[in-house]
């Protein structure tokens, strides 16, 4: 089975994920890059840092002692969003880029995260390979020759200049409410929009080692969305356990997620012309909604497979400028060549400021289509595609459904799960529909 998922290598925290197996995966990842080419001519550096998880302070340890005993320098930033981690790797011009986080995965799992150089992901060839070479012989370089270990005590201020540095207006007259989620972003995002102009109320703002996700953040959005409406808040943000997510509420506390954003964004930029190409790129998982809202404003959508590695490959190859998940991970390429929490949420508050509106009347940009998700779990996803039963039935629900809705079913890229998601003109078609599809799901792959 592969270690590498959509999104790194993420596993229960010393148990799936251990010390050695994270010493192993980067002197691999050195020696695949090393051999690539991308240290020839100078002393290989690599930028490292971590979510708030007790786990990653052994995890760093253990990542750091690989690189450093296979000849790279390292440069230690500590608790910092994914995207800092992309963004400083690329500010810096350092060859290698690792970030320990599981994102919105609870506490006890977390992960390892690879950035090549400038700050993109690793592709999945890159990926293969470095799982292929892992735990082989190698000849260990001594002296002068091993790499340093060097704590960055700046890295967080020049992420969060370069942040500021994106945005035309000043943020003055918004009250908000951000919910950290116990992680990444509890330093650096309430300072953010703080230093942006914003009013700021910071939640779950205080990591403790063991308290990332619970109950709060992008996946829990019930003590924001009661915040805002408390304080009066013109809307409210959320974020993941690395911030590499954004979702907000706005005033009434309605829910407003990526493909909103997006929408919202993407009606912004054409109007300013900074909309390249007339598109933007969403995923499968894009609601029908958001297909047919940038139909009407004549901007194209194209679409990628589940996750924003895949987002920012079309992205770059068709060069767009916009893109992004349901899930809240938005590329602005402008800016970044990685999804950015913190910077989306800068962005979209700067929407609503320099149009006068509502982060609601902002929205009405798109009606989302009633959409249900059902996680069928302890069934064997990789049969998925085996499965004529499957496939069959998903044939006669979509002719069904005609143009009036869709059906996805997949297989998760990190857990083990298989997801299957129904969009329809109600939400009752929808949960009917996703429960028979489901239901044979389990039969078919338990």
């Amino acid at each position: 089975m592969a270690l590498f998922g959509t999104d790194g290598v993420r596993g229960l925290a010393n148990r799936d994920l251990t010390a050695e197996l994270a010493v192993d995966l980067s002197i691999a990842a050195a020696h695949i890059l090393g051999e690539l080419g991308a240290f020839k001519g100078h002393r290989p550096k690599a930028i490292v840092g971590q979510d708030s998880r007790a786990s990653g302070e052994f995890l760093e340890a253990a990542v750091v002692a690989g690189l450093a005993s296979a000849g790279v320098d390292v440069y230690r930033v500590g608790v910092l969003p994914t995207p800092a981690v992309a963004f400083l790797t690329a500010e810096v011009g350092a060859d290698l880029g690792v970030m320990i986080s599981a994102s919105h995965n609870p506490m006890p799992d977390n992960g390892i995260k690879f950035f090549a150089k400038g700050g993109g992901k690793l592709d999945d060839a890159l990926e293969a390979a470095i799982e292929k070479r892992m735990g082989e012989m190698w000849e260990r370089p001594t002296g002068k020759d091993v790499g340093r270990v060097i704590t960055d005590d700046s890295a967080a201020e020049r992420y969060l200049f370069h942040l500021l540095n994106t945005l035309s207006i000043n943020l003055a007259g918004l009250k908000i409410v951000v919910d950290c989620a116990n992680g990444a972003s509890s330093r650096v995002g309430p300072k953010a929009y703080t230093r942006a102009g914003a009013e700021v109320i910071a939640i779950s703002h205080e990591p403790n080692g063991w308290n990332i996700n619970e109950n709060c953040g992008s996946t829990h959005l019930e003590n924001l969305k009661a915040k805002v409406k408390e304080v009066g808040a013109d809307l409210g943000i959320a974020h993941d356990g690395d911030a590499d997510r954004c979702l907000a509420v706005d005033s009434e506390g309605n829910e407003i997620d990526g493909d909103f954003i997006m929408a919202i964004l993407a009606a912004d930029w054409q109007s300013r012309g900074l909309l390249k190409n007339e598109t933007v790129v969403g995923t499968v998982m894009s609601n029908l909604g958001f297909m047919k809202a940038m139909d009407e404003l004549s901007i194209n959508v194209e679409t990628t497979a589940v996750g924003d590695r895949y987002v920012l490959e079309k992205m770059l190859a068709n060069d767009h400028s916009l893109g992004g998940e349901q899930s809240g991970h938005i590329i602005m390429r402008h800016y970044a060549n990685t999804g950015d929490g913190i910077l989306t949420a800068l962005h979209l508050m700067q929407a609503v400021k320099s149009s006068g509106k509502s982060l609601k009347e902002l929205s009405n940009v798109m009606k989302r289509f009633p959409q249900v998700l059902i996680n069928v779990k302890d069934v064997k996803k990789e049969k998925l595609s085996e499965s004529a039963k499957i496939t069959e039935q998903i044939a006669s629900k979509e002719s069904e459904l005609g143009g009036a809705g869709r059906i996805l079913v997949r297989p998760s890229g990190t857990e083990s799960l298989v997801r299957v998601m129904v969009e329809a003109q109600s939400t009752e078609i929808a949960q009917k529909l996703a429960e028979e599809i489901a239901a044979l799901v389990r039969s078919e792959l338990s």
